[in-house]
């Protein structure tokens, strides 16, 4: 899928010649995915600039932080390189109704679907959007398995509103960047995530937020399961310390999908990321060490189909709750499946939040704590 990449720390002026050097190998339609760590945010018009200099189409967005090889940076850009621009397409003011976004974004990708190849619709939404899940569903409605659904968010670590999305002209929040790539495109999503045997009811939520569950607010339930699981203590002051190894798990017909509780009210509701529905069953998740994980594997597993990986680079993503939990083993995780699948380079960004498709329907499921790889 990725004809080439270049983690650009020069300065931006360096980034025309590039782009004139890399038309020359490739073609007239070649295009760019480009991934910016928060911190490096400033170089967007920049970027921008010699892409419209040079005339090549692209398209991109901010996270926290890159992945490479090394593990983590908030250094440099990742320019990823197709030989031909796939279907691309930047939406604006998506925090409305669920349904006109869904309306908006099956408009976009309806008009590359010839009835015959089934694409991978590659979404990368606004973190900040809180009907994510919903917008899924209503999109699963009117595309139904004419394509296969995964994705994943951008925007702060820290949860604050910023503009994440952009392509040659535009920089904006609230919206969703879309790319329509290749039917041969494989994705992979794991989470390793064991489930314990406590069962609750979200009784009362709106959006990702949870104000009761089994009737009482909700942070005083997740203290109460925790200490009664686990031992832990929790209290406001320490919840930081703790809410990204104990997430809950989302029960659905046919999986448990992680949903890491991000910030607390006065009131005793739990803000997630990704949307928890009204009367949903949850289950409180202990997140495993790597050694007990089985994530990479389910990767490498999952991806063996394509045979030979060795000769294109692997496009990662990694939730930042995973991060934040595995901590310096994180960086390990990335060298295992590098490893593990044989791949000649990993590239991709920290994500807050992930997609993919239920195998049986290609039905799209919102997840956290997962690892996304598309080759």
């Amino acid at each position: 899928m990725i004809d080439s990449l270049y983690h650009l720390t020069e300065a931006s002026d360096v980034l025309a010649n590039l782009l004139r050097a890399w038309r020359r190998e490739s073609s007239p339609d070649m295009g760019l995915l480009v991934l910016v760590p928060e911190a490096e945010t400033a170089r967007i018009p920049a970027i921008q600039a010699a892409c419209r200099e040079v005339g090549v189409a692209m398209v991109g967005a901010v996270f926290p932080a890159l992945v490479t090889d090394q593990g983590f940076s908030s250094q440099g850009v990742w320019l990823l390189r197709f030989d031909k621009m796939p279907p691309a397409f930047l939406l604006a003011n998506m925090d409305g109704e669920a349904s006109q976004a869904a309306d908006a974004i099956a408009k976009q990708v309806s008009t590359h679907l010839d009835g015959a190849a089934m694409p991978a619709l590659f979404l990368i939404f606004d973190a900040m959007l809180p009907t994510i899940g919903s917008i899924l569903s209503d999109l699963y409605g009117k595309l139904a398995d004419r394509v296969r659904y995964a994705g994943v968010n951008a925007g702060s670590e820290t949860f604050q509103p910023m503009p994440c999305l952009f392509d040659n002209d535009r920089v904006v929040g609230g919206g969703v960047l879309g790319l329509l790539l290749p039917d041969e495109t494989q994705v992979a999503v794991s989470h390793g995530y064991p489930v314990t045997e406590s069962l609750m009811n979200a009784t009362s939520t709106a959006g990702n937020r949870i104000d009761l569950i089994n009737g009482r607010p909700a942070f005083d339930v997740y203290r109460d399961v925790i200490l009664a699981e686990f031992g832990i203590e929790l209290t406001h002051a320490n919840f930081y310390d703790y809410a990204a190894h104990y997430p809950f798990g989302l029960v659905t017909t046919l999986d448990v999908l992680v949903r890491i509780p991000v910030a607390y009210s006065d009131e005793g509701a739990l803000y997630c990321v990704g949307e928890v529905p009204p009367n949903a069953k949850l289950r409180l998740l202990r997140a495993p060490s790597l050694q007990n994980s089985d994530c990479v594997g389910s990767i490498a597993g999952k991806l063996a189909r394509l045979g030979d990986l060795a000769e294109r680079p692997l496009l990662t993503f990694y939730c930042a709750g995973r991060r934040m939990h595995f901590g310096a083993d994180a960086a390990n995780e990335l060298a295992l499946l590098k490893a593990t699948t044989g791949v000649p380079a990993i590239a991709g960004a920290l994500s807050l939040g992930e997609i993919d498709s239920m195998v049986e329907l290609d039905f799209p499921r919102f997840h956290n704590a997962t690892v996304v790889c598309v080759a």
